[in-house]
């Protein structure tokens, strides 16, 4: 196990890669695709390795200045690995560690108008789910909604009831108290003066 654990440390050294000679070689509108060749070959020949692993920053700064204005050297830290039997170098701008960035896998589209129909189609159906779990959920809400009614139409016929039972009371009531005759009202004190 010892053996295994000090074969798979990484050797890590960083350099300046000088460009300008190279890439002076090439048009104008090679120089960037030129330095990049430069910088696998530099690390291929220093570090001894069968492959290159180039980062996404190390990628960004080489193309900031598009096609035809490369920089003219990189500072870059490279980091060598052994996998299955392979010598991997993975470089990166100085400072800024390597990360591995995975493809996403490649959807196989057929051509022509059948590949278009089928896309159509299937954008259609994703769409009628959609909608359908919309409508599944409105539904919920609009049963919702009518339990709520129901619950507060029960319980207004229930007051309506309680008020129809007070009203009847009040009006047997009223008929057994004896009725009051009304008294004439006193002339207001202009009516006797005249």
């Amino acid at each position: 196990m010892a053996k295994k654990a000090e074969k798979s440390k990484a050797l890590e050294r960083s350099y300046n890669i000088p460009l300008r000679k190279e890439f002076q070689k090439v048009p104008r509108y090679k120089k960037t695709k030129r330095a990049v060749k430069t910088v696998r070959e530099f690390l291929l020949k220093h570090m001894k390795a069968d492959e290159v692993k180039l980062g996404p920053e190390l990628n960004k700064k080489l193309w900031e200045n598009s096609i035809r204005n490369p920089p003219h050297h990189v500072k870059v830290t490279a980091v060598k690995e052994e996998i299955e039997n392979k010598q991997i170098v993975k470089a990166e701008l100085e400072g800024i560690k390597f990360k591995t960035i995975t493809a996403k896998p490649k959807v196989e589209k057929e051509a022509g108008i059948a590949g278009k129909l089928k896309s159509v189609v299937q954008k259609k159906e994703e769409a009628t789910e959609k909608l359908e779990d919309l409508a599944g959920k409105t539904e919920e809400k609009k049963k919702e909604k009518t339990a709520e009614k129901t619950e507060t139409k029960e319980e207004t016929k229930k007051e309506e009831k309680k008020a129809a039972a007070e009203k009847k009371e009040e009006i047997k009531t009223e008929k057994n108290k004896p009725e009051e005759k009304e008294k004439p009202k006193p002339a207001k004190a202009e009516e006797k003066k005249e």
